[in-house]
């Protein structure tokens, strides 16, 4: 890998960051799945679904990227695509070249999943355009969080797929809980990665705490995990009983209150804003560790 590609990937698509909870998510989503009919999820599927995610997430970047494309070189130039670092055409050929091998391994694995691999496509298409109202989305925030935070139950759907459907079995029961989860827990990690301290807003820098004020967006982040713990609860009780899950789902929201009542308290200071971000990836890890990986072990 050529050292400049190396430095992009580190600046805006960390792999050994995101790669953990985006394994961690397909394992627990299958898992879901696979636990129903009391059989350990195939390996091969599992690590075909991990680098077709992984991918997802790549091209949602890449959307990103050309979607601030106008901005970052007015307030960002200091980012790989307008200090030269790496050209959108690279990145748009990437995103080509992540679609083939995804499709190539839905085909290679069950011809069946080309349908839903379509059906996420779309919708990351319909994202990349903004849903063709970019101004009225860009006006309100929430609405803006939640559209675009509709493409994760996509995805996990579509995860869960390389298990029930490859296995020609139904849609496993609950599956609703572990698809709302997965949009929970995109909420929560999307909110806290954009709560700032007010001063560390800059021009050109959208974050929810400029949108809404530090204490509102601490408060989402805050009824985020609340729902988010929520919906593993409703998804776990598919599969077991519930009753080991106290602890745990009390420690993770009593973590997120901890730290929004930090924030609050010190005005929304420097090192409270900080650990939002971190602290999200904790919640979500120790989300899907309960509903995925826990369970296996406890079956």
């Amino acid at each position: 890998m050529s050292s400049r590609w190396w430095i992009y990937q580190k600046s805006r698509f960390p792999i050994f960051v995101h790669g953990p909870l985006v394994l961690l998510f397909v394992a627990s989503v299958m898992l879901f799945s696979s636990l129903q009919a009391n059989v350990t999820p195939d390996l091969l599927r599992l690590i075909a679904a991990f680098i077709s995610v992984l991918l997802f997430f790549a091209q949602l970047r890449i959307a990103d990227e050309h979607k601030d494309e106008e901005i970052d070189r007015k307030y960002r130039p200091y980012r790989p695509v307008p200090s030269g670092l790496v050209s959108l055409d690279e990145l748009s050929r990437l995103a080509w070249l992540a679609a083939a091998l995804q499709f190539l391994v839905a085909l290679a694995i069950d011809v069946g999943l080309v349908p839903i691999l379509l059906a996420v496509w779309f919708y990351i298409a319909l994202m990349t355009r903004e849903f063709f109202a970019a101004d009225w989305l860009k006006r309100r925030p929430a609405v803006y969080l939640l559209s675009h935070m509709l493409v994760m139950p996509l995805i996990a759907f579509y995860v869960s797929a390389f298990d029930w459907l490859c296995e020609s079995r139904d849609i496993p029961e609950g599956l609703a809980w572990v698809l709302a989860l997965s949009f929970g827990c995109g909420i929560v990690l999307e909110v806290g990665r954009k709560i700032r301290a007010p001063g560390q807003e800059r021009a050109g820098v959208e974050t929810y705490s400029a949108a809404w004020g530090g204490t509102m967006a601490i408060r989402v982040w805050a009824i985020a995990v609340a729902i988010a713990s929520a919906t593993c609860w409703m998804a776990v009780r598919v599969l077991s009983d519930t009753a080991w899950m106290l602890p745990a789902m009390a420690l993770l929201i009593m973590l997120a209150a901890l730290v929004a009542a930090y924030y609050r308290a010190s005005g929304g200071c420097a090192t409270a804003a900080r650990l939002v971000e971190p602290v999200s990836g904790v919640i979500a890890l120790g989300l899907y560790a309960a509903l995925g990986p826990a369970q296996w072990f406890l079956a």
